[in-house]
């Protein structure tokens, strides 16, 4: 079904095509659908769905192809993403694609871990991260941060996007749910979970990467009450690398909720305290607890793509506007007057409306910035939500 739009909305700023990618089977499912280029040059490109009926929990995925850009695609192929097993359930995650511009090796990012009795937060002890290429799963160890049973490593979301640098290195921003005094996961804020973010730098030794590790970068359950998660990395012009983060005030809703940002003067290998990202001239600004992308253009310009909210926000909500804006190469910072809203709550539209959990790129043809997002509704009596693509001007 394709509803396309050229959007007219009650705040949305701009001219837009919207597009149903993928929709809902119907009250109870919500489908999250992402593409990925997977060659260097050209329009071939893959597509994973996922349907989900409850939080952080896939219950069935299916992957397509294309030839021409993401016009048409074969059929899907399902993929396991949950089995159970004498010692518990067996979850997977799958994130994002990736193509490494340097190499041009196409590399794709899972999480997996099983469940003893299928509740979401003991993968904050059991997650495994892996990536995958020429059809190998390869994993990340990280030996000294993690120890299987105790804590855990997790890339973020799909918008948790590696970054290649000149020389070839690939820097992927994770996160870990780190060790307390006793040896266990430890979370001092006393949110829904707790994280440290890490950036891996990347080496290719064969057909193997390499990992060495920076250092962590933290925040304290004053500043959030989870901690540092889901960041998002980008080059700026000098060659100064820039992290942003997610945090959270779900415990202290009287607290700011904020982005935090953090810089590094050596392609990765450490980086500076977080403080909250503000816009040029130290405006801040609220933002809710959710995934963002910092997008580099072929035009020569960062986007910075994510929720801005006029009033303090609680924790995850509300999950909207979703909003585009330019990130100034030389600071770091957003450019306020660039900041334009993709899509938001409509007229009559339940507030619980979620506009998070994406995935942008670059059309290879049009040079537009395409979204896949879903206008998600996680509903008490079942979640509901078709899989949306945007495409807009740079």
């Amino acid at each position: 079904m394709d509803r396309r739009l050229f959007l007219a909305l009650p705040g949305v700023a701009f001219a837009q095509r919207r597009t149903v990618f993928i929709p809902s089977p119907g009250k109870g499912t919500a489908i999250m659908a992402f593409a990925f280029y997977t060659e260097k040059t050209g329009g071939r490109m893959d597509s994973i769905e996922q349907r989900w009926s409850r939080s952080d929990t896939i219950d069935v995925a299916y992957r397509r192809h294309s030839a021409d850009y993401g016009v048409t695609w074969s059929k899907p192929v399902p993929i396991v993403t949950g089995e159970k097993r004498p010692e518990g359930m067996y979850r997977k995650h799958l994130r994002c694609g990736y193509v490494d511009p340097v190499s041009g090796r196409y590399l794709e990012f899972f999480l997996q871990g099983v469940l003893p009795t299928d509740d979401p937060l003991e993968g904050m002890r059991r997650w495994e991260l892996y990536y995958i290429f020429a059809g190998k799963s390869h994993k990340i160890d990280l030996p000294g941060l993690v120890k299987p049973g105790k804590n855990s490593v997790m890339l973020g979301d799909n918008s948790c996007t590696p970054l290649t640098l000149p020389d070839g290195t690939i820097c992927l921003p994770v996160q870990i749910a780190p060790l307390g005094p006793n040896g266990e996961y430890h979370n001092p804020g006393k949110g829904y979970t707790w994280h440290e973010t890490v950036v891996l730098r990347g080496r290719w030794a064969g057909d193997r990467l390499q990992w060495e590790t920076s250092n962590i970068l933290r925040l304290q359950p004053e500043q959030s009450t989870r901690g540092a998660l889901e960041a998002t990395i980008a080059r700026l012009a000098e060659g100064r690398l820039m992290l942003v983060c997610r945090a959270s005030n779900d415990r202290t809703p009287e607290a700011p909720s904020y982005r935090w940002i953090s810089y590094s003067h050596d392609d990765g290998r450490t980086w500076s305290e977080l403080v909250p990202w503000t816009y040029e001239g130290g405006k801040r600004f609220f933002s809710p607890s959710s995934c963002s992308q910092l997008l580099t253009h072929s035009n020569g310009k960062v986007y910075w793509l994510g929720n801005v909210t006029p009033e303090n926000p609680k924790g995850n909500r509300p999950r909207y506007p979703f909003v585009i804006g330019e990130v100034d190469r030389h600071s770091g910072l957003l450019r306020e007057a660039t900041v334009r809203v993709v899509d938001t709550r409509q007229p009559g539209e339940n507030e619980i409306l979620t506009l998070s959990n994406f995935y942008a790129y670059e059309h290879r043809q049009t040079h537009e910035i395409i979204i896949h997002m879903t206008r998600l509704f996680a509903l008490p009596d079942g979640w509901e939500g078709d899989a949306m693509r945007y495409a807009i001007p740079a």
